[in-house]
């Protein structure tokens, strides 16, 4: 049985080296076959027609590592002002703050008030609180990445928020 099937893959393989056949037709395209066609000339396969490839090493380049260059982002606050008192009895106030050079896309700003972050992350360096209390108030903003990474951070700034009191100083009877 392994006999016949060796012959039998004997005969498909000497079958594969058939001839093959070029030819041109009318409107000048060159064919090949295994088939012999009218005008058809068997053409003789040489090792030569085998495709080679030669691979070329790269050559090692002499570059010596760099240390990526560290962008340096500056933040500060511009308004309120230093030691500015704010007065609104609601405890509405607007921070405002510029950054040079922009932030790359994906950065956001966050405020924080007494080291504690009270509006949510944006791209916006203008800030809207509401109901602050009153008293003695820390500004800090600072640039953040997506992973929660500071790149910057603002000077903190100080500032006073001022909210009348229904009780005032008594008043004098007469």
């Amino acid at each position: 049985m392994r006999l016949i099937i060796l012959i039998g893959l004997l005969l498909l393989s000497a079958q594969s080296l058939a001839t093959v056949y070029r030819w041109v037709d009318e409107n000048g395209k060159v064919h090949y076959s295994d088939e012999p066609k009218n005008n058809a000339e068997a053409i003789d396969l040489n090792e030569n027609t085998q495709n080679n490839i030669t691979i070329n090493i790269p050559k090692k380049l002499n570059v010596t590592p760099t240390t990526e260059t560290q962008i340096n982002y500056t933040i500060s606050i511009t308004s309120p002002q230093q030691e500015a008192t704010v007065r609104d009895n609601n405890g509405n106030f607007t921070v405002s703050a510029s950054v040079a050079p922009e932030l790359p896309r994906g950065v956001l700003l966050t405020l924080l008030i007494d080291g504690v972050i009270i509006a949510q992350p944006q791209v916006s360096p203008v800030f809207q609180l509401t109901g602050i209390n009153r008293g003695e108030h820390s500004l800090v903003v600072n640039a953040v990445t997506q992973s929660g990474k500071v790149l910057a951070s603002s000077s903190p700034r100080k500032i006073f928020l001022h909210q009348a009191s229904v009780f005032g100083p008594a008043k004098k009877s007469k």
